[in-house]
């Protein structure tokens, strides 16, 4: 069928099943969204404020729809503004698709008005790119594009498309299928490694899983959880691990790593075979990783063979899709008992204390708690990054079906508040809270505008405590108090602010308000932004 190439990528996405495109026009993808525009029965646009925020709104679809997700962005500073977004995909293993407007290819290389090398500058944080300039070749990159970010190790994939190439006009057939020669990433478990690995489960005393993002990227919760049982095996995880098992099962022990809970922490000193699935181990997860490899044999599932081994010596590497590896698994594993090693656990956490707050502010970690009790179980929280994403992870009690959406590996101040956009609009039915210090929020707040605009109704958190937190902890306890570029003065009435925009926004800053607040976001219909006032001192831990 003949037809412009900007028209034939409309036809991509819908044959890709695209429901969403997050994005923010320019001139030089003017043709792609003008062929959009005929197509606004099938796929919505949503217009963000900036073009990173397009990229972390897809980021929270993606994670909640569990498929890859597109964002737009046009040619020079449209494109380069969409980095941070690309590298924060990249880090977590996030499968998305941007798409970017680029110059006519013969001005390519002549430095003209908005033109940028988006291919070579996003290099180091897409798992794959095209800079499209033969117009036939639109279908088979369209069609790679979305295996490439959904198969193996998901990511970021980026399509930089002329202007010229988007006019052209091309004879369109989308192919059924994708095989590329030099990319056939292993699924199913090797049989013999999956014996030894049962085999080491089986023969230790202490067993320890822990779970990372690999997990969800797989869909193999219930995998996990079965094999936990039948083993009964206790269970940890990092930071993007959290939300697989609910905080009252039995066999789940809580956060590791450095701003993680005793109890894992302990729980990972101790046990004598620990069995990493969709974990990468980073620094902030494992601090010490040669001493534990001197007392603990270690088993790791991966999709990625580069991540096994990286970070932590590994005894029984086993490469694949953790779904399918963990129902090879089930079927081959023996019922075990480890009572008393889980009932030790269990008494290494110890009680947990809350500093009593300065009057006119409240205990963050207070709220949290409180917060968790009250909402939904199948609510979808969306932290942002600094001491408001520890005291979510640590405080946060999800129950079966909630969901923990933050950015681990970049750590990406202002991410929540457009990834709960993305992740609200995958999934309308499941309540969704961004949880930002005053900080973070700051570096996205615009967003509002796109929630209000489109209807999405997220609730969000503030934590405002008037500094950069964790910084400032950072400098007080590394750098003799010394505190600069820390101070937050100057920030906007947050409560004001939500009123500009048509909000309904509550201030927290004793327990009676405090129950109001929960009260808003557990119960209120439509957008509300709650702000809890914090003291400037607060500890992170």
């Amino acid at each position: 069928m003949k037809m412009t190439v900007s028209q034939a990528m409309v036809e991509c996405l819908k044959a890709e099943n695209i429901k969403v495109v997050f994005g923010y026009p320019g001139a030089a993808i003017c043709p792609f969204y003008d062929a959009l525009l005929d197509a606004e029965n099938d796929i919505k646009q949503v217009l963000v404020r900036q073009e990173a925020n397009g990229g972390h709104a897809a980021n929270g679809y993606a994670r909640i729809s569990g498929k890859p997700a597109v964002c737009i962005a046009t040619s020079g500073p449209g494109a380069t503004n969409l980095i941070t977004a690309i590298a924060t995909a990249y880090a977590d293993s996030i499968p998305i698709i941007c798409i970017t407007g680029q110059v006519n290819t013969d001005q390519i290389g002549s430095d003209v008005f908005q033109e940028a090398d988006i291919t070579g500058s996003a290099e180091p944080f897409v798992k794959h790119s095209y800079l499209l300039k033969d117009p036939n070749d639109l279908a088979r990159v369209f069609k790679e594009a979305f295996y490439i970010a959904g198969t193996g190790r998901p990511g970021p994939v980026l399509i930089d498309v002329p202007m010229d190439v988007q006019k052209a006009v091309i004879d369109f057939e989308y192919p059924e299928k994708c095989e590329i020669r030099s990319y056939k990433p292993t699924t199913k478990g090797n049989y013999l490694q999956i014996k030894r690995v049962l085999s080491s489960l089986e023969e230790a005393e202490k067993p320890l899983i822990c779970i990372g993002g690999g997990v969800f990227a797989s869909n193999a919760q219930q995998e996990i959880t079965k094999l936990a049982e039948i083993m009964q095996i206790p269970v940890i995880t990092t930071m993007m691990g959290i939300s697989v098992f609910a905080s009252n099962d039995p066999l789940f022990c809580g956060m590791l790593g450095t701003h993680g809970v005793k109890m894992a922490n302990a729980a990972v000193n101790e046990c004598d075979v620990l069995f990493l699935v969709g974990a990468r181990v980073g620094d902030r997860a494992v601090k010490t990783p040669l001493a534990l490899e001197k007392t603990t044999k270690i088993l790791h599932i991966d999709i990625d063979p580069a991540e096994i081994g990286k970070n932590i010596a590994t005894d029984y590497p086993l490469v694949g899709d953790a779904k399918l590896v963990l129902e090879q698994m089930i079927e081959l594993a023996k019922p075990m008992r480890h009572d008393e090693w889980i009932a030790h656990i269990k008494e290494l956490g110890g009680e947990r204390k809350y500093i009593q707050p300065p009057k006119g502010t409240v205990n963050p970690r207070v709220f949290i708690d409180r917060l968790a009790e009250k909402m939904p179980d199948d609510v979808t929280v969306v932290a942002d990054v600094g001491q408001n994403q520890i005291w979510t992870c640590t405080e946060y009690k999800f129950r079966k079906g909630g969901r923990l959406l933050t950015s681990g590996g970049m750590g990406t101040m202002g991410y929540s508040v457009p990834a709960a956009i993305g992740a609200k609009m995958a999934d309308e039915s499941r309540p969704t809270i961004a949880i930002c210090g005053d900080g973070s929020f700051q570096m996205s707040f615009m967003e509002l505008a796109t929630a209000v605009q489109f209807g999405v109704d997220i609730k969000v958190v503030v934590m405002t405590n008037t500094r950069l937190g964790m910084v400032r902890e950072l400098q007080t306890i590394g750098y003799h108090d010394r505190q600069t570029a820390v101070f937050l003065d100057g920030s906007p009435d947050f409560i004001k602010l939500a009123e500009a925009y048509g909000i309904p926004a509550l201030r927290v800053s004793d327990d009676e308000s405090m129950e109001k607040g929960i009260e808003m976001l557990a119960n209120h219909k439509g957008i509300c932004l709650v702000e809890v006032v914090v003291d400037k001192d607060m500890p992170t831990l």
